[in-house]
């Protein structure tokens, strides 16, 4: 059975003094691979990814060698039904982004930026955290992207318990609304006061007239 090339996906983020924020994205595309059917070597250089999908009667393939080094013990991996996806802690601390992701400079059809993990460099530190969080919400076997996903997680809940909605441009609408009711509700009240008493002068007049006839 012949072998195919995955498609890969990557993007990247780079510092010269938070190990943390200095790693490469990789997504191997490889639906249908169940964990027992594949194998992952990965090393400091470059890995080798092979797997196998009974369904789609598919071997896949992948030989990579990486443009600088990777600390592997820092690294994690997490496999879904549809793909590998992986965390790749560069060994070097640099602010300076890999220019690429292979040692070699040719371009390869398999590789292709993953845009929407991807971030400019000159850009990464405004960008938001929650790129970190859609590296996976599986990624629970990671070093500190659980606690991190947890964090931000409570820490939405807690920015959302302290606001007082009725401060909020909505809230004042909603008030403002309901005042607006009151106010219409009064005013009814008030012009049917009117109407009410001149009935009760029309009345009066009426009954007058009848004694003086």
């Amino acid at each position: 059975m012949a072998q195919v090339t995955p498609e890969v996906l990557w993007a990247q983020r780079s510092s010269n003094t938070d190990p943390e924020k200095n790693f490469i994205y990789l997504t191997i595309s490889v639906p249908d691979v169940p964990k027992e059917n594949l194998k992952l070597d990965l090393q400091s250089t470059g890995l080798t990814f092979t797997g196998h999908s009974e369904t789609l009667k598919r071997t896949y393939h992948l030989d990579l060698t990486f443009f600088g080094e990777i600390d592997t013990a820092a690294s994690n991996v997490h496999h879904t039904a549809r793909n590998v996806e992986l965390k790749l802690r560069k060994k070097e601390l640099n602010e300076e982004y890999w220019p690429r992701l292979l040692k070699e400079a040719k371009k390869v059809q398999f590789l292709k930026t993953d845009f929407d993990k991807w971030v400019d460099e000159d850009e990464q530190n405004e960008a938001p955290e929650d790129d970190m969080s859609q590296f996976g919400g599986g990624m629970g076997g990671m070093p500190g992207m659980g606690g991190m996903g947890g964090g931000m997680g409570g820490m939405g809940g807690q920015d959302f318990s302290g606001i007082d909605f009725s401060k909020l441009g909505g809230g004042d609408m909603a008030g403002m609304a309901g005042m607006g009711g009151d106010e219409e509700g009064e005013d009814s009240d008030d012009d049917e006061m009117p109407a009410l008493e001149g009935e009760e002068e029309a009345k009066d007049a009426k009954d007058e007239t009848k004694v003086a006839a």
